[in-house]
């Protein structure tokens, strides 16, 4: 049974309510576009997180970014409940917010600088008899087409945004991305060690082309060991790093 909690060197992700747990390639994806965010000094005002399950992505985000205000959505009850109460243990509980709602109905009196997103996985295949695990592992409750309609609406004219997906299914929102005006920026490709392929890969878009970016990044070494690049990026995050 997975653990009812994740413990964060400054915060604390409880997880009891939610289908989807706090994961290795969730926590990449929040790190790293904190840390891309922070590093390159993009002026992010403003976040919106769309389905924000524990409310992972946002605490990691709110920890590296202080200037920022981010609003989280989250289609499902428990869920919602959970980051809700995530939010508010956090030392960060003054810039996070959270509305119960599907995002495609969401309304918003702002646009967002940043969106960010760990959609669906999965289509229709290997379906879960529970309705809840179903939202939050396939694509049932967010496609990918209603997503990038969701962005448009959001987003500001000069703003970004991320999102993590399977490796396969990469090529098909690129060419979607860009069919709606949207340019791949940076590319981070994942693999857990350097025998296996590659199995997650972080999408950075922009509103204007630029040479593409291109990175990998292998969680651990063949020995088992987390490797460098692994533990630079989540060293400020992770207790035992």
């Amino acid at each position: 049974m997975p653990n009812t909690y994740f413990c964060f060197k400054e915060f604390t992700v409880h997880q009891d309510k939610c289908s989807m747990k706090v994961c290795t390639d969730a926590c990449i994806f929040g790190a790293w576009v904190a840390e891309k965010i922070s590093a390159c000094l993009l002026p992010v005002g403003s976040c919106l997180d769309i389905g924000t399950g524990t409310g992972l992505l946002s605490l990691l985000f709110a920890q590296k970014n202080s200037n920022t205000i981010i609003d989280a959505v989250e289609i499902e009850k428990n869920a919602y409940k959970q980051a809700k109460e995530n939010f508010f243990n956090s030392k960060w509980n003054n810039r996070l917010q959270i509305f119960h709602t599907d995002v495609k109905n969401f309304v918003s009196e702002k646009k967002y600088d940043l969106v960010i997103c760990n959609p669906p996985f999965y289509e229709k295949e290997l379906l879960s008899n529970e309705k809840n695990k179903n939202i939050a592992k396939h694509d049932e409750g967010l496609m990918l087409k209603d997503l990038i309609a969701v962005v448009k609406k959001h987003l500001t004219k000069t703003g970004y945004f991320a999102l993590l997906l399977p490796y396969h299914r990469i090529k098909y929102f690129e060419e979607l991305a860009e069919e709606n005006n949207f340019f791949l920026r940076e590319k981070l490709l994942i693999r857990q060690t350097p025998s296996h392929n590659f199995f997650r890969g972080i999408l950075f878009f922009g509103n204007n082309k630029e040479t593409i970016k291109i990175n990998e990044l292998i969680i651990k070494n063949d020995d088992g060991n987390y490797t460098e690049a692994f533990t630079d990026l989540l060293k400020e995050y992770y207790l035992k790093l």
